[in-house]
Order: structure tokens, then sequence, then C-alpha cells
């Protein structure tokens, strides 16, 4: 079994997942890159792991696909010999107010539940046995949706909040050799609210420290979180400017 450190980052070819890809990277882990479709910029998060002295291979591989997530990790412990660290970003949403409860039609339903919640499942199912032999740890990133039923849809905080219980139900059944734990932050400037400057101009408003998260603030928790606190599992770490205070 290799010695080298060794992470995998779903969701990781922008935003969040680029961010914490690369930080991990400058404390020395070996990166599997997660795309599903933005295979050029994927390759840009891998050469920005190579450029910071890590090892980095890219996978194209669809969360909600169980065979594809399996496949995935395999891949990661054969060309890294092990698996320490998963972090489980990958998401989706659809923007659909919530009072529109039509709006939430199945399609809307299938297609957030199975990414964000059972893609979660998935890479955290066929992560788990490589993770006890290192005893490694998972970091799920969720969302102050979850906590108090805000966001993008229903359905969107609906998942999120079952990424919360996911992340509790396993850091107790794989306790003590795998910690498990998350991430739940406000509005991030990333591409997705791009279009949507409205909501987080609203969440400002409430928010005591008046501005939105950056990829790298959550980014920083989440290495804290799998690289630094030890001693924390089952735990959900809001970074939101006090917006939930």
């Amino acid at each position: 079994m290799s010695s080298k450190r060794v992470a995998l980052v779903t969701g990781s070819a922008t935003g969040i997942g680029r961010c914490t890809a690369w930080k991990l990277a400058e404390r020395g882990y070996s990166i599997t890159v997660n795309f599903s479709k933005s295979k050029a910029e994927a390759d840009e998060t891998a050469e920005g792991v190579r450029s910071r002295g890590a090892e980095a291979i890219v996978i194209q591989a669809d969360v909600s696909d169980d065979a594809s997530v399996r496949a995935m990790v395999e891949r990661t412990v054969d060309s890294f010999g092990g698996l320490d660290v998963l972090v489980n970003n990958a998401a989706t949403t659809h923007f659909v107010a919530h009072t529109d409860l039509e709006g939430l039609t199945n399609q809307v339903w299938d297609d957030i539940l199975n990414v964000n919640l059972k893609g979660t499942f998935f890479a955290c199912r066929a992560a788990m046995p490589h993770l006890k032999l290192r005893h490694g740890n998972i970091v799920n990133i969720a969302s102050v949706a979850g906590i108090a039923g805000s966001g993008s849809s229903i359905a969107y905080a609906a998942s999120k909040g079952g990424v919360i219980t996911l992340t509790k139900s396993l850091a107790k059944a794989f306790a003590p050799e795998v910690r498990v734990n998350a991430v739940a932050p406000g509005p991030v400037q990333t591409r997705w609210l791009a279009d949507h400057q409205d909501m987080v101009e609203q969440a400002m408003k409430l928010t005591p420290l008046k501005r939105p998260a950056t990829p790298e603030d959550v980014a920083d928790i989440a290495v804290f979180l799998a690289d630094v606190a030890t001693l924390v599992t089952g735990q959900v770490m809001v970074i939101d400017g006090g917006r939930t205070i």
C-alpha cells in the first residue's frame, strides 16, 4: 500500500471543487479531478495541481451513476495506491420559486436528488472500504439551504438536508476508522449564481458580514476538516457570514 496521501474531489473542474483540489495539492495530496461535462476546465484544474508539485489524474464520471462512481474510485486506488480523502462536491440544481410547487416536477426532483444526494452516497459507499484501510475521511459539501430550507428550490434544500443527515449517519456508523463531516456554505460566488445576483443581494441584507462566500472560503474549511481537525466527526460547519445566527 502506497504511503502517498490521495484525495478524490468530485465536481472539481471549477469553483469550490477546483479550489479544494488545489489546496489539498499544496498539502501534498495526489488528486483525482472529477468532471461530468467540463473537460477543458478539469484539465486546467489538473494542471494547477501539478504546478503545485502534486500528481493528478482526470476522470469523467457522472456521480449519479453508481457503476461510474465505483470505477472512478477503483481507478484512483489503482493509480495512486490508496485513498485518504473523499470530497463530495459535485452538485446540481434547478431554480424554482419556493411557492411554485407545480414547478417541482418529477424530472426536477430526479435531477437534483440523483446527483446531490444519491451521488454523494454512491461515492461514500464506493470509497468507504479504501478509507477504512487508511483511517481516512469524507467531507461533504452541503449548504445552509439544507438547514434553513432556503436556496434555489425546495428540492435543492431537501437534497442538502439529506446530505447533512447522511453525514451524521455515516460518521456514527464508521467511527473510529473514518471521519465524516460536512461544510454548509451560504451563497457562493460561482458560475451557478452568475445569472441570479438578485438572490445574492437579498441574502446579503440578512448577512452580518455583508459578503457571500468565495470558493476559496469554502475550500479552506473543507481542507481544515480533511487534513487538520482530526478529532472532528459528524459535524456541519456553516460558512455563511453569520446569516443563520
